[in-house]
């Protein structure tokens, strides 16, 4: 493959109530999408637990620890770049929503904690509370792979355009979303929001969601997919388990943001988005 382009796999991972058995299929999976050809391999949201507050303290650890050594081990074992979607932390008393990377050499090389918190009430529908006893992370979390900048953010950081933009200005061009929106907010707002987010920072996004268990409390949307700089979804899939690769092409990303310069007209004399 060019230099220029890099082979992504997302595991759209079907999760149950057994960790050690959620971990031993993560892994198999990495080796399937590694088998793909694929450079960087994605997992879900809580990938070693189900997803809900009742479910982060009984499932937390800390990293390093089971699930995310397990991790690094299946990085070096098929040479890629595995991004961990995310488990629940623990460090003293508090848990977090955190996502590891892992190298080829199997050296943990980021840790992102989900920095917005899930607090949702749809009346009739849904409604969640992630800081009922999550704590949010206060990073931005960047890896310079050998041809690529990705930034990452875990599900709800989606929807706050801040975010992305900052990683945009940070050099990013992949931005890595693992995320399990609902069966309220995923037809609503899954794709339209990664969509939104390619369109504003010309960066490819790709949403990695666990499979749809519909005896599961809370019940993922699923539809894992990649959209690109233009705003297209150039891969996806419906609710089942399943791996989706995509060419993450670099000279893409070049070409769109000549073709519609935004990212050089703003207007940083009327405004500017900044970190603290």
């Amino acid at each position: 493959m060019a230099a220029s382009k890099m082979r992504i796999a997302l595991i759209q991972m079907a999760v149950g109530e057994t960790k050690t058995t959620n971990i031993k299929r993560a892994v198999q999976l990495i080796r399937e999408a590694a088998g793909g050809g694929a450079q960087l391999i994605a997992l879900p949201e809580c990938f070693n637990s189900p997803y809900g507050t009742k479910y982060f303290p009984q499932y937390a650890e800390t990293i390093p620890g089971e699930s995310t050594e397990a991790l690094g081990e299946a990085a070096k074992k098929f040479g890629v770049f595995v991004v961990g979607g995310s488990v629940p932390e623990k460090e003293g008393d508090k848990l977090y929503n955190t996502c590891t990377v892992w190298g080829p050499q199997g050296n943990m090389i980021a840790k992102h904690r989900k920095v917005h918190m899930f607090d949702i009430n749809v009346p009739g529908q849904i409604m969640f509370r992630e800081s009922d006893n999550l704590s949010p992370g206060h990073n931005f979390t960047t890896v310079d792979l050998p041809n690529c900048k990705i930034g990452i953010g875990i599900c709800y950081d989606m929807r706050f355009p801040e975010m992305a933009h900052i990683y945009s200005q940070m050099g990013c061009k992949l931005l890595l979303y693992p995320g399990a929106f609902n069966m309220t907010t995923g037809p609503a707002h899954w794709e339209l929001l990664q969509r939104g987010r390619a369109l504003d920072n010309q960066v490819y996004v790709a949403a990695i969601s666990p499979a749809r268990d519909p005896d599961a409390e809370y019940i993922a949307w699923g539809h894992t997919s990649v959209v690109s700089p233009w705003g297209e979804v150039i891969s996806t899939c419906d609710e089942e388990e399943a791996i989706i690769y995509a060419d993450v092409d670099l000279d893409y990303v070049t070409k769109v943001r000549q073709m519609i310069p935004i990212l050089n007209q703003k207007r940083n004399d009327l405004y500017q988005v900044t970190t603290k």
